[in-house]
């Protein structure tokens, strides 16, 4: 099934990849963006099996993990979990880069499809504290091009790291144009 979604966006939709995937990376977390419309979820599975790297996991809400539901989303790469506020996420997930060899994680830097006025931090300090690379991940709907970033390494000036990332993604066209990372978006 993710062959035929790969062959459709790549042959018929006629999307294009600018960038690598960084293979040689045991640990990473990309950050894709912008994150406006649920198809940003089957763009990501379409990339992930064109390029040849299944083994990308993403997060997904604990109440999800019902079955069928919670088969189909581990098959697919998602960990569960626990977004209560008495619970540290950003803690579970640097759990899983030092419960692994190799965990290559793919976040979106908004934490929402709705547009937002300031990035969420959580992939900040999950990447600091798990001292991993960051690498930046653009859809651009307006183009149909998917761009990678060479792979960085977080500095210790937050907002400067986000000034470079809004930088990069402002100028990407989500599926809802409108809700995309702006160039005026707080850091």
């Amino acid at each position: 099934m993710q062959q035929l979604l790969a062959w459709w966006v790549f042959t018929i939709k006629k999307w294009k990849v600018k960038g690598r995937f960084p293979f040689e990376l045991k640990k990473a977390i990309y950050i894709v963006a912008p994150h406006t419309h649920w198809v940003d979820f089957f763009l990501g599975l379409a990339i992930r099996k064109k390029l040849h790297f299944e083994f990308m996991r993403f997060l997904g809400k604990k109440e999800l993990f019902v079955p069928p539901f919670s088969w189909i989303l581990r098959y697919l790469g998602c960990y569960p979990v626990d977004r209560s506020k008495n619970n540290n996420l950003v803690d579970q997930v640097v759990g899983f880069f030092n419960d692994n060899e190799r965990f290559h994680l793919a976040l979106s830097p908004e934490g929402t499809r709705k547009k937002v006025t300031k990035l969420r931090s959580g992939f900040y300090h999950i990447a600091k504290k798990a001292n991993v690379p960051v690498i930046m991940v653009g859809f651009d709907f307006f183009r149909k091009v998917i761009v990678f970033s060479e792979p960085f390494m977080l500095s210790d000036d937050e907002q400067a790291d986000k000034r470079k990332i809004v930088d990069f993604f402002k100028d990407f066209k989500g599926f809802i144009p409108e809700y995309g990372i702006s160039g005026d978006i707080d850091c």
